[in-house]
């Protein structure tokens, strides 16, 4: 192309004004070919990167979390109740589908101009119209009636156990049982925040819950109601166990309510669930509970722990 151009070039400057036009015109359209030639180069490599990044996407995202197809059921009772109440939406959902486009796709089968189909010379249906009017409201009454009762039961954290006030701080979270001396700082594990710098040469699938595990967990008995107060001390986090049913906003501010009970013993993770600030994703949860036994053993080492560093200090 570069040969070409130089070719007519000279050709034009020795005064071949014919020849001149052509070389313009040559000029012009292989000028543009190089564009057209250069973009395509351009579009395909972009192509390219876009395609493997997102097979590494693909395959990082399989590697690091063990997919779920659903929400899982969860280790207390209301949990349970919030997965049957998902379910019962999920397959009222499935049913309006499988109908709908049944129905649109035996329409256009059948009424079809070649089955020899006369279109309707009518222009309103008052029964059509009752009958696909009161059908979603008795759909939304089936829903709206579970889903309010669950809600109620989620929102009623009266009469506790156990309280405990969490307040989310930019990267790390709070805790303070209220009516023992027992408060501490959850903070990511040291061996998460070793692995997760570029240059620290570990691998993060070597750890084990790599951004999953703390330093401290909160503990809590099996077969006691916990109720949760949440709050924040700079920006808006969000505690989420998915274990527990629970997600809930800490805000500056206000103070959010939430409970559970737990069935199992166990150890049960979460995160934050809401953007706020660059370690964001770094902010794990990690409940453990026990049983009430063992509940009242650790507190006890909680209290005489920090008594004994209080006595230090003086």
């Amino acid at each position: 192309m570069v040969r070409i151009v130089s070719v007519h070039f000279a050709s034009f400057f020795a005064g071949g004004t014919g020849i001149a036009g052509k070389s313009a015109h040559h000029l012009m359209i292989n000028s543009k070919s190089g564009a057209c030639f250069g973009a395509t180069m351009v579009n395909n490599r972009m192509k390219r990167k876009s395609l493997t990044s997102l097979l590494g996407l693909t395959w990082a995202s399989t590697a690091s979390a063990d997919w779920a197809l659903n929400m899982p059921r969860g280790i207390t009772d209301l949990s349970a109740e919030t997965f049957e109440l998902h379910m019962l939406v999920f397959w009222i959902c499935v049913a309006i589908g499988v109908v709908v486009f049944g129905v649109m796709l035996w329409s256009l089968i059948m009424h079809r101009k070649a089955a020899g189909a006369e279109p309707a010379t009518f222009s309103h249906s008052t029964t059509a119209e009752v009958i696909w009017t009161a059908i979603p409201c008795v759909i939304l009454l089936m829903m709206a009636v579970p889903s309010a009762e669950t809600m109620i039961k989620l929102e009623d954290s009266r009469d506790p156990d156990i309280s405990i006030v969490i307040t989310g701080y930019q990267w790390k979270w709070h805790y303070r049982y209220q009516d023992t001396d027992v408060a501490f700082y959850s903070s990511l594990a040291l061996p998460s925040v070793k692995a997760r710098f570029k240059e620290s040469g570990i691998d993060p699938f070597s750890v084990e819950n790599y951004l999953l595990e703390v330093d401290k967990p909160l503990v809590v008995p099996k077969g006691k109601k916990v109720r949760l107060l949440m709050t924040s001390n700079d920006v808006i986090h969000s505690w989420w166990v998915p274990d527990l049913a629970i997600k809930r906003d800490a805000i500056p501010g206000i103070i959010n309510e939430a409970w559970f009970r737990a069935n199992e013993t166990g150890t049960f993770r979460g995160q934050c669930a809401e953007l706020c600030g660059k370690d964001h994703g770094y902010m794990p949860i990690v409940i453990e509970v026990v049983e009430p036994d063992a509940y009242q053993a650790w507190v006890d080492t909680q209290q005489d722990g920090g008594a004994q560093l209080a006595q230090a200090e003086k």
